[in-house]
């Protein structure tokens, strides 16, 4: 009867080999349903495209975007080559002088080419990261300030609620004006379009990391506060022992928002401040007018989509990292 129920109760030993294959099914569905989606959406974009005709020609399919995504990197190649042809020929025309003349200054001169797709977008991603990091100094602190004291959270809420619903395009020709009267010389460390871009950017995403900082100072744990003063923390320990730590989530949730709305707002601000970026890209070939414009335009659009998740990613990466809470990490 024992040797029996010893048959009975014996269950075979799990390889290596089904724990992994359990792994691999059970993460199938998170990785299928994705794919599923993105090819319906390929699918419903091609047959939409072909019932469309603008004054441009058929709007771009799928096909006609990935075309015009490889003209664009051919360009940037090619536009790499022209550059790195220009500045072989002026060191040797500058050893040439120096061999002649040992007391000759060699001159060196920047390639004047055109940008290439590529350039834009390293063009607007250090604007946005600049307007971004602005916005950031002052929201942060402010947020935290509002946050421990009521009398300066209705002091400064009023400004809050006015500016947060301004439009990036209300902001500009203001921020165009003061740029052109106060950032006058003769030497620009920066040019006036980026300046005009970085700060109405600024301006736009400084309002979710105030108030979401704000918000999470003043919702605190009361247990926490009161051990801070048992411990008797100086000021400048209770605000990096207590409030930081508690507050990171809400901080880095206002960061979020903030870099989000920060990318949208560029584009609009490149293409009016006419700053070499994304956005003048886009309004480029929108007044070329050409056939391929409208597939150009296409891949800007998936472009600056892309780039927009891929920093969302970086920020919560980010957030996971220097967050204790990490269940308090939202996806």
């Amino acid at each position: 009867m024992s040797k029996m129920a010893n048959i009975l109760s014996f269950s075979p030993a799990k390889s290596p080999m089904s724990g992994t294959m359990g792994a691999v099914y059970s993460r199938a569905p998170a990785l299928l349903l994705p794919l599923i989606g993105l090819l319906m959406f390929l699918a419903i974009w091609n047959g939409v495209a072909k019932s469309i005709d603008t004054s441009l020609g058929q709007f771009p399919g799928p096909a006609q975007v990935w075309e015009q995504a490889g003209s664009l990197i051919t360009e940037h190649s090619a536009q790499r080559d022209k550059a790195d042809a220009f500045y072989t020929r002026q060191e040797e025309r500058n050893a040439a002088r120096v061999a002649q003349d040992p007391t000759y200054e060699p001159k060196t001169r920047e390639f004047t080419g055109s940008p290439t797709f590529f350039d834009q977008i390293w063009t607007s991603l250090y604007t946005v990261m600049v307007g971004f990091l602005i916005a950031s100094v002052i929201a942060v602190p402010v947020g935290i300030l509002c946050g421990l004291s009521k009398s300066a959270y209705a002091a400064i809420n009023p400004l809050i609620q006015l500016f947060k619903p301004v439009s990036p395009l209300a902001w500009l020709p203001l921020v165009t004006m003061v740029v052109s009267a106060l950032y006058v010389s003769d030497d620009p460390m920066f040019s006036k379009s980026f300046v005009t871009s970085a700060l109405t950017v600024s301006l736009c995403c400084l309002w979710p990391t105030l108030i979401n900082t704000a918000v999470g100072v003043s919702a605190i744990d009361k247990d926490l506060l009161n051990v801070s003063k048992v411990l008797r923390l100086t000021p400048m320990s209770h605000l990096t022992k207590i409030i930081l730590p508690s507050s990171i989530p809400m901080i880095f949730t206002g960061l979020r928002l903030s870099l989000g709305i920060g990318w949208m707002v560029l584009i609009a601000a490149e293409m009016l401040a006419q700053n070499p970026g994304l956005g003048k890209f886009v309004w480029d070939e929108f007044q070329n007018g050409s056939s391929e414009s409208l597939a150009r335009i296409m891949v800007a659009v998936l472009t600056i989509g892309a780039i927009g998740f891929i920093l969302d990613r970086i920020m919560l990466s980010v957030q996971r990292a220097v967050s204790w809470d990490k269940t308090s990490v939202l996806r």
